[in-house]
């Protein structure tokens, strides 16, 4: 059995979509799975919750943006059990690796080294950042895309193939036992590819600008610094470069992720 959690999630809920398309054998996990039988209700901030039993490989969607010290906690937790309950491997979906200046990497780095130091067989799957995240970012206002992104932009990624990707190696996990693959696009996206593609201005703004316009919405005190990295890191060139280990899982090209972005900026 796969077990998938954060199933009430885009990325989870993409898994397990491609994994029942194929007849594996798979099933989800939630805090919150309301009347569906579907799925298994698991709360990583509630141990007594955690149960594995009957799990083989674990497919394990990082738990929501939160504190680090609250990640981390759930993820030990997670972890705990599956060892505890002797699943064989864990999948888990990580950050990629150009993300470490990034203000929700830590918690993803210390998950890899406590799978690596832990008793199950593992897979990391250092996950680009979601094209159609890069699109809601670089959005468009009155004509006018003014995020802070400079001349720098993203090896960005369809979020589908993600999901597929995780598919793939959850069914067959064992010849990927041991790896650490870093997912990312096979092209940039640039603020002004964003611009050109909806014919758009771009027009990038200070990050001081939009610090300001964040601090005067609902966001969570962490939301702003994390939103604010992604922009800091993607204008400085920290997040241009592409690869191939998403292209060699797939079996096919990526999805074009300029495309998706673009869509995204328009929804």
């Amino acid at each position: 059995m796969i077990l998938v959690t954060g199933a009430s999630g885009h990325l989870a809920k993409a898994i397990l979509q491609h994994l029942t398309q194929t007849g594996a054998a798979a099933t989800g996990a939630t805090r919150h799975p309301g009347s569906s039988d579907q799925l298994r209700a698991l709360d990583f901030d509630v141990p007594a919750t955690i149960s594995f039993e009957g799990v083989e490989t674990l497919v394990m969607v990082s738990a929501g943006t939160e504190e680090d010290d609250v990640v981390i906690t759930r993820h030990n937790n997670a972890i705990t059990a599956a060892e505890r309950d002797g699943v064989r491997h864990i999948v888990y979906t990580s950050l990629t690796e150009a993300g470490d200046h990034l203000g929700f990497a830590l918690a993803h780095r210390w998950t890899e080294r406590r799978l690596q130091s832990g008793k199950a067989q593992w897979t990391i799957l250092r996950n680009g950042l979601y094209a159609e995240l890069i699109g809601h970012l670089l959005a468009p206002h009155e004509g006018v895309i003014s995020a802070p992104f400079g001349h720098g932009g993203v090896a960005a990624v369809a979020r589908q193939d993600l999901a597929e990707a995780a598919a793939i190696i959850a069914r067959n996990p064992g010849i990927h036992g041991g790896r650490t693959y870093n997912l990312v696009g096979n092209i940039v996206i640039t603020g002004q590819n964003i611009a050109d593609t909806l014919g758009a201005e771009y027009r990038p703004v200070k990050l001081t600008e939009l610090r300001q316009a964040l601090d005067s919405t609902a966001m969570l005190p962490f939301q702003p610094p994390m939103l604010l990295s992604i922009h800091s890191a993607a204008s400085h060139g920290f997040l241009e470069e592409t690869g191939t280990d998403i292209t060699d899982i797939l079996g096919r090209e990526p999805l074009n992720a300029l495309h998706i972005a673009a869509a995204a900026a328009t929804a």
